[in-house]
């Protein structure tokens, strides 16, 4: 695994921030190809610089004065905010109450640590790839219920550099939503709710909803090697108790009995399902075959912070940032291979700033002095492990650009006189 000093981080940064970032196509992504006049202007970026100095209420005039500031300023962390009623910059100077946030992506945060009541191989901070399999399924559940359900086109998944996952959709209606409509898309999304002190979080009844059935298809692919042999829930009376507490305790007996003659979880599982099923269902028994799934969802669902999603003026770590404890790239994610995406192979700021050096060095005396830095850059960063990445983003704005073009046709065709 790649070794990471924060020591180094400040000359790391420099190096970064003018050789490898990708300006371009940052600006080309929070500009929207200039959608409305002033729109990235009235952006706000907030950068957390060294010792935790943050500031907030920045913004740029173009891709120019966005370099230039990162440049100079070096920050430790890069947060993207609203787009507002003027430039954040100048907030100070507008009258109270008039300063408003106008718009932004409707954004997702899924937070390893918000799993830490059903891993058994890591808390805190702390991911492996045991645990990994867990962001596996929120994307693809997440994903496809904003597509299929919600007929959103532009989803952005990012890596955070640690142990989470954001993503970012970008269509253009969306961008506009109220904070009401936004509580309704992430209520609508959340399944497992209560606090430490709740046992139970899940609540299924007969009647399952469609989406409740496709995020269960999903588990059903992973739940076997995660859950039973990964994680191994059902491994000892400490880890099966926990699951008894989510079963009606007319069971609770029979299943204690027999989990004891039974030498595995994936044994055990099979057991406590066949129990369910064989329960007379009736209403006060609460052994429907629904309950089965109810134990799945508490232990693979997504949990998302809804407070991130549902508030226009919340902040959230950009793309592209660096994690200051790991070194990570906060990374965008290629969906159609979610399953192969390995957060330990992502390359840190010292590893690209190593591959960078190493380039440097060899085409040194091939490099017309004459060339632009931005010449320097696209092939700087192009020949560094974070190429494949960038590519990833650059699929994602070709298609925002095509849909924008084939709205502005649809748009034009509407107004021709025939």
């Amino acid at each position: 695994m790649e070794t990471f000093d924060p020591a180094e981080l400040p000359e790391l940064l420099k190096l970064y921030y003018r050789r490898l970032f990708p300006y371009a196509q940052y600006y080309r992504w929070l500009n929207y190809g200039g959608v409305t006049k002033n729109y990235f202007q009235h952006r706000e970026f907030s950068f957390t610089l060294k010792d935790d100095i943050y500031i907030r209420y920045q913004s740029f005039n173009n891709q120019s004065d966005l370099e230039k500031e990162m440049q100079k300023m070096n920050p430790y962390k890069i947060d993207i905010g609203a787009v507002y009623s003027h430039r954040p910059n100048q907030h100070n100077t507008v009258k109270l109450g008039a300063f408003q946030a106008q718009e932004k992506e409707l954004v997702f945060d899924i937070d390893m640590t918000d799993y830490d009541d059903v891993r058994r191989c890591c808390s805190s901070a702390d991911i492996c790839s045991k645990c990994w399999t867990l962001m596996t399924m929120a994307i693809r559940i997440i994903d496809r219920a904003l597509k299929e359900d919600f007929g959103f086109k532009h989803r952005l998944w990012v890596y955070s550099g640690r142990r989470g996952v954001h993503c970012w959709v970008c269509d253009e209606s969306v961008r506009k939503l109220s904070s009401a409509v936004r509580s309704g898309i992430v209520e609508y999304l959340s399944l497992v709710k209560g606090g430490q002190d709740v046992k139970k979080k899940v609540h299924l009844s007969e009647k399952i909803h469609p989406f409740v059935r496709k995020s269960i298809n999903i588990i059903k692919k992973y739940f076997e090697d995660y859950a039973l042999v990964d994680q191994d829930i059902l491994e000892n009376k400490e880890s099966w108790d926990k699951i008894l507490a989510l079963v009606p305790e007319t069971i609770h007996e029979k299943l204690q009995q027999n989990f004891q003659k039974h030498h595995n979880s994936l044994q055990r599982w099979e057991y406590l399902k066949k129990t369910i099923s064989s329960q007379d269902n009736t209403k006060n028994d609460k052994c429907g075959p629904w309950l089965e799934w109810e134990i799945m969802l508490q232990y693979c669902f997504p949990r998302l912070d809804i407070n991130v999603s549902k508030g226009i003026n919340h902040l959230l770590k950009s793309p592209f940032s660096v994690h200051p404890k790991t070194g990570r790239i906060s990374v965008p994610i290629d969906v159609q291979k979610v399953d192969q995406f390995d957060p330990f192979t992502v390359p840190t700021i010292s590893s690209i700033c190593r591959e960078l050096d190493t380039i440097s060095t060899n085409e040194g005396k091939e490099r017309n002095e004459a060339e632009s830095d931005i010449k320097h850059r696209t092939r700087d960063y192009k020949k560094t492990s974070l190429a494949p990445y960038i590519k990833v983003f650059e699929q994602f704005l070709e298609n925002l650009d095509k849909s924008r073009k084939g709205e502005l046709l649809k748009k034009s065709d509407l107004q021709k006189d025939f």
